[in-house]
């Protein structure tokens, strides 16, 4: 009973290896007389490609064009169980939080001092950011429009 089955795999293989083969002579083969030769898609002079691309007006900056993002964080900022405080004036709410191009964040609160803060990063930002709603050409521009 084996044995049938053994044979019937090997036979098997064998006809996939041939067929494999055959496939590999067709292809290497000229086209089918039938078939048409493939023409080149080059354009023609009266004809004028158009880019795929949205023009430079409605463009969004990527992430590596920017500097960093922003978002405002008006309650307590918890992290790992323990409410960070601002290590300049000891305020613990109404933070800026930046994300920055290298996926670091950083906490400014209002009276300006910035640190880093190790306990977050990126994912951290994404999940609790909501989506960018506008660019600003300077930080002063960003925290003014944030409120700071």
């Amino acid at each position: 009973m084996f044995f049938r089955r053994t044979r019937e795999d090997r036979a098997f293989r064998e006809a996939q290896r041939a067929g494999y083969e055959l496939l590999l002579r067709l292809q290497s083969a000229r086209p089918w007389p039938d078939c048409p030769e493939p023409t080149s898609q080059d354009p023609v002079a009266e004809e004028t490609v158009v880019p795929d691309f949205l023009p430079p007006e409605l463009r969004v900056p990527s992430r590596q064009e920017v500097a960093g993002v922003m978002m405002r964080w008006l309650q307590p900022l918890v992290v790992d169980g323990e409410v960070r405080t601002c290590p300049g004036c000891g305020m613990y709410r109404d933070w800026i939080v930046f994300c920055m191009r290298d996926d670091s964040v950083w906490l400014r609160c209002r009276a300006g001092h910035e640190t880093k803060e190790p306990g977050l990063d990126a994912a951290w930002y994404n999940r609790n950011s909501g989506p960018v709603d506008r660019f600003h050409p300077t930080l002063e521009e960003g925290l003014r429009h944030l409120g700071h």
